[in-house]
Order: C-alpha cells, then sequence, then structure tokens
C-alpha cells in the first residue's frame, strides 16, 4: 500500500492561491502540520518514503521519514501540477473560469501548464511501479492533484471526478493494487491527527 500525504500549509496555501510548481516552505503553521502527520506513522513498519522535488513536500517528508528510520526518495512523478502561467492566481478566480474548459475538459492546460490527464499518467506510473510486487507499505508526500490523480487510478473513474474531492493539508489517503493490477482506494482525506 501507498499512503499518500499531502504537505503541510504554505503561505500562498493561506491566502487561497494556486501554488502549483511555485517552490515554497512551509509557513509554522505547515511545520506542525508535518509534525502531527508524522506522529501518525511512529510504530508503522514503513518500507519507503517519496516526496515530490518541492521543499513543502520534502519538509514534509523529512518528518515522516524520521520517525520511521527512512531516507526520503524524491520521485518527481510526485511533482504538483503545472498551472504554467496561471501559478500564484487566486483559486476563486479559477473557479469562475469555467468557459475556459479548466473544469469541463480534462485534456484543458493553463497556458504554459499541464493537463489533468497528464498528471494521471504520470502518477498512475508512479503506483504501478512502486506497488508492483510490494508487500509493505509506503508513504509518498505529493499534492493535491497529484493524490487526486492516484484516487481516480484506484477506482478507475476519469480525471473530472477530482473536482468533486475535497483534500485538506497534511492528510493521508491510502490506495493499494489487487494481485490483477487493478487499485483500490482504502481512505481518503484522513486529517484525525490535525483535531486539537
Amino acid at each position: 500500500m501507498i499512503s499518500f500525504v499531502r504537505h503541510g500549509e504554505t503561505p500562498l496555501n493561506r491566502e487561497g492561491r494556486l501554488q502549483g510548481r511555485v517552490d515554497l516552505e512551509l509557513s509554522e503553521r505547515g511545520v506542525d502540520q508535518a509534525e502531527r502527520v508524522a506522529a501518525r506513522f511512529a510504530g508503522s513498519v514503513i518500507t519507503n518514503v517519496y516526496s515530490s522535488p518541492l521543499r513543502r513536500a520534502q519538509q514534509t517528508a523529512a518528518a515522516i521519514a524520521e520517525v520511521c528510520g527512512c531516507e526520503v526518495e524524491v520521485d518527481d512523478r510526485l511533482i504538483e501540477l503545472d498551472y504554467g502561467e496561471w501559478d500564484g492566481r487566486p483559486l476563486a478566480e479559477m473557479r469562475s473560469m469555467r468557459a475556459t474548459g479548466w473544469l469541463t475538459d480534462p485534456d484543458f492546460a493553463p497556458p504554459g501548464g499541464e493537463s489533468l490527464v497528464a498528471v494521471t499518467t504520470r502518477v498512475e506510473s508512479f503506483c504501478r511501479d512502486r506497488l508492483t510486487g510490494s508487500t509493505g507499505r509506503a508513504v509518498a508526500v505529493s499534492h493535491v492533484s497529484p493524490i487526486k490523480a492516484a484516487v481516480t487510478w484506484a477506482l478507475g473513474v476519469g480525471e473530472l471526478a477530482t473536482l468533486r474531492m475535497q483534500l485538506g493539508l497534511a492528510s493521508i489517503t491510502t490506495v493499494g493494487v489487487r494481485s490483477d493490477g487493478s487499485g483500490y482506494l482504502v481512505s481518503f482525506n484522513d486529517v484525525a491527527h490535525l483535531e486539537p
């Protein structure tokens, strides 16, 4: 199984802006969230900890790796969707852009960015590579779009299903693979560790 962890909060998350490939560190709150999600894995047998190359994910992964006694392995397939020229724009602005195809066409890509289909392709590759023949549990620290893509792969549904998913910061979503190669969803958006 792979437990996908969304990174902790950054300043752009707090401001409600698209972050994409903007490479920010965690905020103070984000560091706390990373420590809380890491504590969920203390005492678990984790075989590998993978991370997106972006700093916010690597910081979160480092906290998890420390409690699990693992090294962090960076895998570029876990990087966030490339929003291209839209990086840094307010999320509210994106929701009003239905006419662009953003919310209706999974092949649509922002100017200079990538599509949901492209994200699903690379995340499916990651899942198949890391799950095939594995009997252990791994942790993969990533971002909202790749984690939702892992869920669509596990459920065998189209990319537009991601628009109906809400995924919190520092949440845990777990997927697995059956002997026939099909994926399945174990848990989604688990944030119990963030409760006061």
